[in-house]
């Protein structure tokens, strides 16, 4: 039977029409001269040779355009280019435990993703997921973050580093910016990377992960604790930027999937360059100009080396989360308009890192225990939708019995049952949920998620712990604004 829009036929009315082929006659459009071999947008036909340098120039000019990582600086990469001023580092993360993958299995995904680290020749790390219920509450802590240099001290700190360059390569010996020798060989224990993680942990992640109801909020929680693990990597090992392949086209869905989930206040740092909310920790993103499609044939063109592992939305239907749902919408549209990625990339570009309000911007000010970004909750008695559902769950929660002078809580503190770690003792909590201690410190979309999550017991160790340790503090900051005596109006304008 004849097919609508075939070869022989006009296309169907509605469809887009087929992209051009580079003929033989056709040339490379940055050389003139070589056969192209690669067609990244209409008209734009590259060579091998010139794809490559097209690519890299555009990493290197994302880097040196913000002017964020100085030359000597180590950066926590996942993956790095040769004769780089900055000494970086590789780490992959082994998340088929949230997966329910065997010990076998991942001992083979293992087994081939270490010789692509090796031959790298860069200090490499490999951790499992499961470590995240060992990690230290400081681990959600904002650390200081030293002032961002100013463009006299970026230019001083490269002329010293070429100036040192210089002087080895006049000595006799190559440089390292002359990529002859290797960078030092990373400095990890081969045992503890031969050693499986516990069995005990492994259990506790696979039943987190399995009592999550949503799939969208498993691709939230597994991005979470990711997150937090890598920053504990980068602070130990003395790493002060971090490094992600985020890709031009992986940013317009991350815009549109945090839209959906209720992070629009934070899309600055979700999908711009730098992301300074850890604070000594920056985590950078210099592949946001490149397209999946660049990406997809740098790899194939370069027999890049690659380990394929499952997600965990691997082989899930298109409406199975918000995720897989905004992944699908956006890259249908890019194939009937091809300018959608970048006018949504180009939109984010846009975005002001700002404060909700003025005090915000302050060290003390609260922020969410899990994202780590700034509360952007409203407060019981705002006129928003959300403050009242705020204001009727309090008061649901709220014991009918009033505390007596002696301010002693109507009940057990719920830290005492929170994550089995010790209770408070000084009634720093006086609510009877538990979770509400808690849920109160999470930003609105991390609160949504976690609805998901039937008890937030299973939760790592160290969240549990800080936010017990935040309840505490803020109860005795709440005690000592008690008894003090706050002076007159009078009195002010007299002193």
């Amino acid at each position: 039977m004849c097919q609508v829009g075939e070869d022989y036929g006009e296309p169907a009315p509605g469809e887009p029409s087929p992209a051009p082929r580079p003929s033989r006659e056709q040339k490379c459009v940055k050389c003139k001269e070589a056969q192209p071999v690669v067609v990244i947008r209409a008209g734009d036909a590259f060579c091998r040779d010139c794809f490559k340098a097209f690519y890299v120039h555009k990493f290197r000019a994302m880097l040196g355009k913000n002017r964020l990582i100085f030359p000597g600086e180590k950066g926590l990469s996942q993956d790095s280019a040769k004769r780089l001023r900055f000494v970086p580092g590789v780490i992959f993360v082994d998340e088929a435990a949230a997966f329910g993958k065997s010990l076998e299995e991942r001992s083979k995904t293992l087994a081939e993703v270490k010789p692509i680290l090796q031959a790298t020749g860069l200090p490499w790390h490999v951790v499992a997921l499961e470590e995240v219920f060992s990690l230290p509450p400081s681990v959600l802590r904002c650390s200081a973050q030293e002032p961002a240099g100013s463009e006299g001290a970026y230019k001083a700190a490269v002329d010293s580093f070429l100036q040192q360059q210089h002087v080895l390569g006049a000595g006799g010996g190559p440089g390292p910016t002359q990529g002859k020798e290797q960078p030092p060989q990373p400095r990890l224990d081969p045992q503890s990377l031969a050693r499986p993680p516990a069995a005990a942990q492994t259990e506790a992640l696979s039943q987190l992960f399995c009592s999550v109801r949503t799939l969208t909020a498993k691709e939230e929680l597994l991005q979470t604790l990711r997150t937090h693990l890598i920053l504990h990597m980068a602070r130990a090992h003395g790493y002060s930027k971090v490094m992600t392949g985020d890709s031009c086209t992986r940013l317009a869905i991350k815009l549109m999937t945090n839209l959906a989930l209720g992070r629009g206040a934070f899309l600055a740092w979700d999908t711009g360059f730098s992301d300074e909310r850890h604070g000594d920790v920056v985590v950078v993103r210099p592949m946001r100009d490149h397209t999946l499609k660049e990406v997809a044939f740098y790899n194939r063109l370069f027999s890049v080396p690659s380990v394929f592992t499952p997600a965990v939305d691997t082989k899930a239907p298109e409406k199975a989360s918000i995720h897989r749902l905004m992944e699908a919408f956006i890259l249908r549209l890019q194939t009937q308009f091809p300018s959608t990625v970048s006018t949504v990339y180009r939109t984010s570009e846009k975005l002001v890192k700002a404060p909700r309000d003025g005090p915000a911007a302050s060290d003390s000010s609260p922020c969410c225990l899990l994202c780590m970004c700034a509360l952007d909750v409203d407060a019981a008695d705002s006129a928003t939708a959300f403050g009242a559902q705020t204001s009727s769950r309090l008061s649901q929660m709220q014991s009918p019995t009033p505390l007596t002078e002696t301010r002693t809580p109507p009940g057990p503190c719920c830290s005492s049952g929170v994550g089995r770690v010790q209770g408070c003792g000084q009634g720093a909590c006086r609510r009877e949920d538990p979770q509400a201690c808690i849920e109160e410190q999470l930003c609105y979309s991390c609160r949504v998620n976690m609805k998901d999550l039937p008890s937030l017991d299973l939760l790592p160790p160290y969240i549990l712990a800080e936010a017990q340790l935040r309840t505490q503090r803020a109860w005795v900051l709440q005690e000592i604004r008690e008894c003090l005596i706050e002076d007159s109006d009078d009195e002010a304008g007299q002193s």
